[in-house]
């Protein structure tokens, strides 16, 4: 049989009135789903490895000069 500990915490009135509601929507006690949400949130795996790298592309190089408006116009609309 397992133990139970009694606890207060702290929550936010608009989290409350949420779990509250919930809870009589489920039909279960307010403390069956936080422990319910707790157990979830400590089982699940914590992922802090590394960033995968950004994807790189080679784009064929410079192709015109963009502070050469006229160069810039000309490759954007092929004026």
């Amino acid at each position: 049989m397992a133990t139970h500990m009694k606890t207060t915490l702290n929550i936010d009135d608009t989290v409350m009135a949420e779990l509250r509601r919930e809870a009589a929507r489920q039909g279960r006690t307010m403390s069956e789903l936080v422990e319910t949400a707790l157990r979830l949130l400590l089982r699940s795996p914590r992922r802090r490895g590394t960033i995968p790298p950004l994807p790189t592309f080679h784009s064929g190089g410079i192709r015109v000069d963009i502070a050469d408006r006229d160069a810039l116009y000309h490759a954007m609309e092929g004026r």
